[in-house]
């Protein structure tokens, strides 16, 4: 078994088991309870959430392709790009520039057609 279907099951059975323990319990013992798990379960899911955010940016494994840009002219301080740029912490795995357009760059301006990391 996967350990997504894991995951699933094992979330199935603590749904279901708190459902036949709020049954049991008598109404205002029930409604503490329920607002406990509530919460409990409100904080989870926001610390799950913020971990698999975490996990997808900071481990790799995704690919950025950039395929058959176009051209980009920069004139005075500007910025040519037809490629990537971006910080090197951020880069979510592979790049992958193929068949870039031309980027020119006049004055103190700067051009960039392949992959440029900082």
């Amino acid at each position: 078994m996967t350990a997504r279907r894991w995951v699933l099951v094992g979330t199935a059975v603590l749904v279901a088991g708190v459902a036949v323990m709020l049954v049991w319990l008598r109404w205002e013992s029930a409604n503490k309870v329920a607002t406990a798990v509530s919460a409990l379960a409100g904080l989870a899911a926001v610390g799950v959430a913020v971990w698999v955010g975490w996990t997808a940016v900071s481990a790799g494994g995704g690919r950025v392709r950039v395929r058959k840009t176009g051209a980009a002219t920069a004139s005075g301080a500007g910025d040519a790009n037809t490629g990537v740029v971006g910080k090197s912490v951020a880069v979510p795995g592979d790049l992958v520039v193929d068949g870039s357009g031309d980027a020119r760059a006049s004055g103190e301006g700067d051009a960039n057609s392949g992959i440029r990391l900082s």
